[in-house]
């Protein structure tokens, strides 16, 4: 069982995630014990398949662990209905995917603005516009996805994720589309934004570069902690 820290947000005992039906069922993550203070950079690094992308997902309940215990800022996400884990998720997390999920028929502006309208936020575009200055994308706002570069979509993305100003920032290979200095301006901004907001930044990275900066990293291998 992980230490409990007085000042943890995310905290996991013995977390599992199985997938998969009868004879077809596969152990993804073995039994995960873990705590992750608040401010703290975490970096999850480990060879394809090993179980670092469902940890994140985990974290952010995304996917819900079929044994053990997760919990953010102290509430179980296991115990929680799929409305109240939504709407905790979407007051206390910010996600970031390689891939961007931008709605493509929506500006820049309405891709941030959108979910912050969702969540009855009456600033909803001011703060759009406030967190596509600050990945410098003020020029784009009234851009379409399609008419933007993969580093561009990936700055809304950011922009989106962070526009809640959540406790937790979670990042899942965030710059694996993107060419080199693209993918170290995304890090840059990701961490900016993480200072900004004072939020705690977990992220799954294959680059050893971006691994570095983080506070910590920790290495999984066949779904436990190595």
């Amino acid at each position: 069982m992980p230490f409990s820290k007085p000042d943890a947000v995310l905290t996991l005992t013995d977390a599992r995630l199985t997938l998969g039906h009868n004879a077809g069922r596969t152990e993804i993550l073995k039994g995960i014990d873990l705590s992750v203070s608040r401010g703290e950079t975490l970096g999850l690094t480990g060879p394809s398949g090993s179980g670092k992308s469902s940890l994140l997902m985990l974290m952010g309940g995304l996917e819900r662990a079929t044994g053990g215990q997760v919990q953010a800022l102290g509430q179980n996400l296991g115990a929680m209905g799929e409305d109240h884990l939504a709407r905790f998720r979407r007051d206390h997390m910010g996600v970031v995917f390689q891939s961007f999920h931008l709605i493509p028929t929506m500006t820049a502006l309405e891709n941030v603005a959108t979910p912050l309208e969702l969540a009855g936020k009456r600033d909803a575009f001011e703060r759009a516009e406030e967190e596509l200055a600050a990945v410098g994308l003020g020029h784009r706002m009234h851009h379409y996805p399609s008419q933007m570069s993969g580093g561009e979509q990936q700055r809304v993305a950011l922009a989106r994720a962070a526009a809640p100003r959540p406790d937790i920032l979670l990042a899942d290979e965030p710059t694996g589309n993107l060419d080199g200095a693209t993918g170290e301006a995304i890090m840059d901004l990701l961490f900016g934004l993480r200072d900004r907001h004072g939020a705690t930044l977990v992220m799954v990275t294959h680059a050893p570069e971006l691994a570095a900066r983080c506070d910590r990293i920790l290495h999984i291998q066949d779904g436990l902690l190595a």
